[in-house]
Protein backbone atom coordinates (compact mmCIF):
# COMPACT_ATOMS: atom_id res chain seq x y z
CA UNK A 1 0.00 0.00 0.00
CA UNK A 2 2.96 2.36 0.57
CA UNK A 3 3.86 2.07 -3.11
CA UNK A 4 0.29 2.77 -4.20
CA UNK A 5 0.08 5.72 -1.82
CA UNK A 6 3.30 7.13 -3.27
CA UNK A 7 1.90 6.81 -6.80
CA UNK A 8 -1.41 8.44 -5.81
CA UNK A 9 0.51 11.26 -4.16
CA UNK A 10 2.69 11.77 -7.24
CA UNK A 11 -0.40 12.02 -9.46
CA UNK A 12 -2.03 14.47 -7.06
CA UNK A 13 1.07 16.69 -6.94
CA UNK A 14 1.58 16.58 -10.70
CA UNK A 15 -2.03 17.37 -11.56
CA UNK A 16 -2.54 20.01 -8.83
CA UNK A 17 0.81 21.68 -9.41
CA UNK A 18 2.08 21.92 -5.85
CA UNK A 19 2.78 19.97 -2.68
CA UNK A 20 0.51 22.29 -0.72
CA UNK A 21 -2.50 21.75 -2.97
CA UNK A 22 -2.03 17.98 -2.84
CA UNK A 23 -1.68 18.10 0.94
CA UNK A 24 -4.83 20.19 1.33
CA UNK A 25 -6.82 17.78 -0.84
CA UNK A 26 -5.75 14.86 1.36
CA UNK A 27 -5.90 16.74 4.66
CA UNK A 28 -2.28 16.18 5.66
CA UNK A 29 0.76 18.41 6.15
CA UNK A 30 2.81 19.38 3.06
CA UNK A 31 5.85 17.80 4.71
CA UNK A 32 4.20 14.37 4.53
CA UNK A 33 3.60 14.83 0.82
CA UNK A 34 7.21 15.88 0.37
CA UNK A 35 8.53 12.79 2.19
CA UNK A 36 6.41 10.51 0.03
CA UNK A 37 7.78 12.12 -3.11
CA UNK A 38 11.35 11.82 -1.83
CA UNK A 39 10.79 8.13 -1.06
CA UNK A 40 9.28 7.48 -4.51
CA UNK A 41 12.15 9.16 -6.36
CA UNK A 42 14.69 7.33 -4.21
CA UNK A 43 13.04 3.98 -4.89
CA UNK A 44 12.88 4.58 -8.64
CA UNK A 45 16.30 6.18 -8.87
CA UNK A 46 15.06 9.02 -11.08
CA UNK A 47 14.00 12.62 -10.64
CA UNK A 48 10.29 13.02 -11.33
CA UNK A 49 9.70 16.61 -10.24
CA UNK A 50 11.61 19.87 -10.46
CA UNK A 51 10.66 21.90 -7.40
CA UNK A 52 11.15 25.64 -7.06
CA UNK A 53 9.79 28.09 -4.53
CA UNK A 54 7.07 29.15 -6.97
CA UNK A 55 6.03 26.01 -8.83
CA UNK A 56 6.58 22.33 -9.56
CA UNK A 57 7.23 20.96 -13.02
CA UNK A 58 7.66 17.44 -14.34
CA UNK A 59 10.89 16.06 -15.72
CA UNK A 60 10.82 14.07 -18.96
CA UNK A 61 10.75 10.86 -16.93
CA UNK A 62 8.06 12.32 -14.69
CA UNK A 63 5.79 13.11 -17.64
CA UNK A 64 6.05 9.56 -18.99
CA UNK A 65 5.55 8.07 -15.52
CA UNK A 66 2.49 10.25 -14.89
CA UNK A 67 0.60 8.79 -17.84
CA UNK A 68 1.26 5.23 -16.69
CA UNK A 69 0.34 6.07 -13.09
CA UNK A 70 -2.96 7.68 -14.10
CA UNK A 71 -3.84 4.59 -16.12
CA UNK A 72 -2.87 2.30 -13.22
CA UNK A 73 -5.04 4.22 -10.76
CA UNK A 74 -7.97 4.20 -13.17
CA UNK A 75 -7.66 0.44 -13.64
CA UNK A 76 -7.39 -0.08 -9.90
CA UNK A 77 -10.47 2.04 -9.22
CA UNK A 78 -12.42 0.25 -11.96
CA UNK A 79 -11.45 -3.11 -10.48
CA UNK A 80 -12.73 -2.06 -7.06
CA UNK A 81 -15.89 -0.56 -8.51
CA UNK A 82 -16.65 -3.74 -10.46
CA UNK A 83 -16.91 -5.78 -7.25
CA UNK A 84 -19.83 -5.01 -4.99
CA UNK A 85 -21.21 -7.16 -2.16
CA UNK A 86 -18.90 -9.95 -3.34
CA UNK A 87 -20.46 -10.10 -6.81
CA UNK A 88 -18.94 -8.98 -10.08
CA UNK A 89 -21.02 -6.35 -11.86
CA UNK A 90 -20.71 -5.84 -15.59
CA UNK A 91 -22.80 -3.67 -17.87
CA UNK A 92 -22.95 -2.35 -21.42
CA UNK A 93 -23.25 -3.87 -24.87
CA UNK A 94 -21.05 -6.76 -25.95
CA UNK A 95 -20.46 -7.39 -29.67
CA UNK A 96 -19.01 -10.82 -30.45
CA UNK A 97 -18.45 -12.85 -33.61
CA UNK A 98 -17.52 -16.40 -34.47
CA UNK A 99 -17.55 -19.07 -37.21
CA UNK A 100 -21.06 -19.98 -38.36
CA UNK A 101 -21.04 -23.69 -37.58
CA UNK A 102 -19.10 -23.54 -34.34
CA UNK A 103 -21.04 -20.47 -33.28
CA UNK A 104 -24.39 -22.17 -33.72
CA UNK A 105 -23.32 -25.19 -31.69
CA UNK A 106 -20.93 -23.82 -29.11
CA UNK A 107 -21.30 -20.05 -28.79
CA UNK A 108 -25.00 -19.23 -29.17
CA UNK A 109 -26.15 -21.92 -26.68
CA UNK A 110 -23.92 -20.37 -23.98
CA UNK A 111 -25.27 -16.83 -24.37
CA UNK A 112 -28.46 -17.24 -22.25
CA UNK A 113 -26.51 -18.53 -19.25
CA UNK A 114 -23.97 -15.72 -19.54
CA UNK A 115 -26.70 -13.07 -19.71
CA UNK A 116 -28.47 -14.66 -16.75
CA UNK A 117 -25.30 -14.19 -14.70
CA UNK A 118 -24.89 -10.59 -15.93
CA UNK A 119 -28.34 -9.04 -16.35
CA UNK A 120 -26.96 -5.55 -17.07
CA UNK A 121 -25.14 -6.76 -20.22
CA UNK A 122 -26.72 -6.83 -23.68
CA UNK A 123 -25.16 -8.85 -26.50
CA UNK A 124 -24.99 -9.01 -30.30
CA UNK A 125 -23.74 -12.22 -31.94
CA UNK A 126 -22.46 -12.26 -35.52
CA UNK A 127 -21.83 -15.66 -37.11
CA UNK A 128 -19.85 -15.87 -40.33
CA UNK A 129 -17.28 -18.18 -41.89
CA UNK A 130 -15.30 -15.23 -43.22
CA UNK A 131 -12.52 -13.84 -41.00
CA UNK A 132 -14.15 -10.74 -39.53
CA UNK A 133 -12.00 -7.63 -39.03
CA UNK A 134 -12.99 -7.09 -35.41
CA UNK A 135 -11.16 -3.75 -35.07
CA UNK A 136 -12.58 -1.99 -38.12
CA UNK A 137 -15.99 -3.61 -37.77
CA UNK A 138 -16.34 -2.73 -34.11
CA UNK A 139 -16.43 -6.12 -32.40
CA UNK A 140 -15.26 -6.63 -28.81
CA UNK A 141 -14.24 -10.26 -29.21
CA UNK A 142 -14.11 -13.05 -31.78
CA UNK A 143 -14.06 -16.80 -31.33
CA UNK A 144 -11.64 -18.35 -33.83
CA UNK A 145 -11.04 -22.03 -34.58
CA UNK A 146 -7.75 -23.20 -36.04
CA UNK A 147 -4.38 -21.59 -36.64
CA UNK A 148 -4.27 -17.86 -36.03
CA UNK A 149 -2.58 -15.54 -38.53
CA UNK A 150 0.12 -13.24 -37.22
CA UNK A 151 -1.50 -9.99 -36.16
CA UNK A 152 -1.56 -7.32 -33.49
CA UNK A 153 -4.64 -8.92 -31.92
CA UNK A 154 -4.48 -10.56 -28.50
CA UNK A 155 -5.64 -14.17 -28.15
CA UNK A 156 -6.54 -16.54 -25.32
CA UNK A 157 -6.59 -20.29 -26.01
CA UNK A 158 -9.91 -21.68 -24.82
CA UNK A 159 -9.58 -25.34 -25.80
CA UNK A 160 -7.82 -27.73 -28.17
CA UNK A 161 -9.30 -28.55 -31.55
CA UNK A 162 -8.47 -31.53 -33.78
CA UNK A 163 -9.48 -32.01 -37.41
CA UNK A 164 -10.21 -35.36 -39.02
CA UNK A 165 -10.93 -36.67 -42.50
CA UNK A 166 -14.36 -38.26 -42.38
CA UNK A 167 -16.78 -39.98 -44.76
CA UNK A 168 -19.79 -42.27 -44.55
CA UNK A 169 -19.29 -46.03 -44.51
CA UNK A 170 -21.27 -46.21 -47.78
CA UNK A 171 -18.93 -43.78 -49.54
CA UNK A 172 -15.82 -45.62 -48.35
CA UNK A 173 -17.26 -48.96 -49.45
CA UNK A 174 -17.95 -47.48 -52.88
CA UNK A 175 -14.75 -45.43 -53.38
CA UNK A 176 -12.27 -47.23 -51.15
CA UNK A 177 -10.44 -46.17 -47.98
CA UNK A 178 -7.42 -43.88 -48.62
CA UNK A 179 -4.24 -45.11 -46.97
CA UNK A 180 -2.16 -41.97 -47.60
CA UNK A 181 -3.07 -38.25 -48.02
CA UNK A 182 -1.76 -38.36 -51.60
CA UNK A 183 -4.64 -40.70 -52.46
CA UNK A 184 -7.16 -37.93 -51.80
CA UNK A 185 -6.54 -36.81 -55.39
CA UNK A 186 -8.69 -39.69 -56.63
CA UNK A 187 -11.48 -39.10 -54.11
CA UNK A 188 -14.46 -36.75 -54.06
CA UNK A 189 -13.37 -34.17 -51.51
CA UNK A 190 -15.70 -31.61 -49.95
CA UNK A 191 -13.82 -28.37 -49.30
CA UNK A 192 -14.45 -24.89 -48.01
CA UNK A 193 -14.48 -22.19 -50.67
CA UNK A 194 -11.33 -20.11 -51.06
CA UNK A 195 -13.13 -17.04 -49.70
CA UNK A 196 -13.72 -18.83 -46.40
CA UNK A 197 -11.14 -20.07 -43.89
CA UNK A 198 -8.73 -23.04 -44.25
CA UNK A 199 -6.92 -21.16 -47.02
CA UNK A 200 -3.79 -23.22 -46.33
CA UNK A 201 -5.62 -26.46 -47.04
CA UNK A 202 -5.94 -29.70 -45.09
CA UNK A 203 -3.12 -30.41 -42.63
CA UNK A 204 -1.39 -33.78 -42.26
CA UNK A 205 1.80 -35.08 -40.68
CA UNK A 206 3.83 -36.65 -43.50
CA UNK A 207 7.38 -37.94 -42.87
CA UNK A 208 7.40 -36.18 -39.51
CA UNK A 209 6.47 -32.76 -40.88
CA UNK A 210 3.16 -30.95 -41.04
CA UNK A 211 2.13 -30.60 -44.68
CA UNK A 212 -0.84 -28.77 -46.16
CA UNK A 213 -2.77 -30.20 -49.10
CA UNK A 214 -5.56 -28.52 -51.00
CA UNK A 215 -7.52 -31.36 -52.60
CA UNK A 216 -9.23 -30.80 -55.92
CA UNK A 217 -12.92 -30.68 -55.10
CA UNK A 218 -15.99 -31.47 -57.12
CA UNK A 219 -18.02 -29.68 -54.42
CA UNK A 220 -17.04 -26.73 -52.25
CA UNK A 221 -19.03 -24.35 -50.10
CA UNK A 222 -18.38 -21.33 -47.90
CA UNK A 223 -20.58 -22.83 -45.14
CA UNK A 224 -19.05 -25.64 -43.10
CA UNK A 225 -22.47 -26.91 -42.01
CA UNK A 226 -23.39 -27.56 -45.64
CA UNK A 227 -20.16 -29.56 -46.07
CA UNK A 228 -21.08 -31.57 -43.01
CA UNK A 229 -24.53 -32.36 -44.45
CA UNK A 230 -23.05 -33.30 -47.84
CA UNK A 231 -20.62 -35.59 -46.09
CA UNK A 232 -23.46 -37.28 -44.17
CA UNK A 233 -25.20 -37.80 -47.52
CA UNK A 234 -22.21 -39.79 -48.74
CA UNK A 235 -21.01 -37.27 -51.32
CA UNK A 236 -17.34 -37.48 -50.37
CA UNK A 237 -14.59 -36.98 -47.79
CA UNK A 238 -14.55 -33.86 -45.64
CA UNK A 239 -11.94 -32.44 -43.27
CA UNK A 240 -13.93 -31.46 -40.21
CA UNK A 241 -13.34 -30.64 -36.56
CA UNK A 242 -13.98 -33.16 -33.81
CA UNK A 243 -16.48 -30.79 -32.15
CA UNK A 244 -18.63 -31.13 -35.26
CA UNK A 245 -18.36 -34.83 -36.14
CA UNK A 246 -17.45 -36.71 -32.96
CA UNK A 247 -21.08 -37.62 -32.25
CA UNK A 248 -21.58 -38.81 -35.82
CA UNK A 249 -18.47 -41.00 -35.50
CA UNK A 250 -19.71 -42.43 -32.20
CA UNK A 251 -23.08 -43.20 -33.80
CA UNK A 252 -21.47 -44.85 -36.84
CA UNK A 253 -22.81 -42.31 -39.34
CA UNK A 254 -19.26 -41.21 -40.21
CA UNK A 255 -15.88 -42.94 -40.15
CA UNK A 256 -12.54 -41.18 -39.72
CA UNK A 257 -9.76 -42.03 -42.19
CA UNK A 258 -6.05 -41.18 -42.44
CA UNK A 259 -5.87 -41.02 -38.63
CA UNK A 260 -2.19 -42.02 -38.71
CA UNK A 261 -1.47 -38.76 -40.56
CA UNK A 262 -3.65 -36.48 -38.40
CA UNK A 263 -2.01 -33.15 -37.62
CA UNK A 264 -1.49 -32.07 -33.99
CA UNK A 265 -4.38 -30.22 -32.39
CA UNK A 266 -4.71 -26.53 -33.08
CA UNK A 267 -6.84 -24.32 -30.89
CA UNK A 268 -10.12 -22.61 -30.20
CA UNK A 269 -9.33 -19.00 -29.29
CA UNK A 270 -10.91 -15.84 -28.02
CA UNK A 271 -9.40 -12.93 -29.96
CA UNK A 272 -9.70 -9.27 -29.00
CA UNK A 273 -8.02 -5.98 -29.96
CA UNK A 274 -6.06 -5.20 -26.81
CA UNK A 275 -5.59 -6.48 -23.27
CA UNK A 276 -5.20 -2.92 -22.01
CA UNK A 277 -8.45 -1.28 -20.88
CA UNK A 278 -10.40 -4.43 -21.71
CA UNK A 279 -13.99 -3.83 -20.53
CA UNK A 280 -15.14 -5.99 -17.67
CA UNK A 281 -17.96 -7.49 -19.74
CA UNK A 282 -15.41 -8.73 -22.31
CA UNK A 283 -13.13 -10.22 -19.66
CA UNK A 284 -16.07 -12.01 -18.08
CA UNK A 285 -17.26 -13.35 -21.44
CA UNK A 286 -13.80 -14.78 -22.19
CA UNK A 287 -13.60 -16.32 -18.71
CA UNK A 288 -17.07 -17.79 -19.19
CA UNK A 289 -16.07 -19.44 -22.48
CA UNK A 290 -12.83 -20.76 -21.02
CA UNK A 291 -14.61 -22.25 -18.03
CA UNK A 292 -17.31 -23.83 -20.23
CA UNK A 293 -14.93 -25.33 -22.80
CA UNK A 294 -12.49 -26.41 -20.10
CA UNK A 295 -15.11 -28.78 -18.66
CA UNK A 296 -14.56 -32.19 -20.38
CA UNK A 297 -18.21 -33.02 -19.81
CA UNK A 298 -19.26 -30.02 -21.85
CA UNK A 299 -18.13 -31.56 -25.15
CA UNK A 300 -19.93 -34.83 -24.38
CA UNK A 301 -23.17 -32.99 -23.56
CA UNK A 302 -22.86 -30.69 -26.57
CA UNK A 303 -22.23 -33.62 -28.90
CA UNK A 304 -25.56 -35.15 -27.97
CA UNK A 305 -27.32 -32.05 -29.29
Amino acid sequence: MDRLKQIETFVAVATRGSLTAAAQAEGVAPAIIGRRMDALEARLGVKLLVRTTRRISLTHEGSAFLEDCQRLITDFNNAEASVSEGGVKASGHLRITGPAGFGRRHVAPLVPAFLAEHPDVSLSLNLSDRVVDIVNEGFDCAVRVGDLPDSSLVSVRLADNRRLCVATPAYLQRAGVPSHPSELARHACLTLSSDASQTRGWAFVIDGNVSHLRPTARLDCSDGQVLHEWCLQGLGIAWRSTWEVQHDIAAGRLVSVLDDFAAPPNGIYAVFPSARHLPLRVRLWIDFLKHSYGDPGYWVRAGRH
